[in-house]
């Protein structure tokens, strides 16, 4: 089965900050954990700027 992308759409100026571990799915017993995937996607024109931070012993 295929990743199914959910894109956060921005304008300039705002920013979005979120888990990449796991996120919960609702299945057919309850709710369960899988895997994050993330990207951004390539600009037409102008800059981006991206900030990965790492949270290494966080509960």
């Amino acid at each position: 089965m295929q990743s199914r992308p959910e894109v956060v759409p921005l304008r300039q100026g705002d920013g979005v900050a979120f888990a990449v571990h796991h996120r919960p799915v609702a299945g057919t017993r309850g709710d369960y954990r899988v895997n994050l995937r993330h990207g951004v996607s390539r600009l037409r024109g102008g800059r981006r700027h991206t900030l990965g931070i790492i949270f290494h012993d966080a509960k």
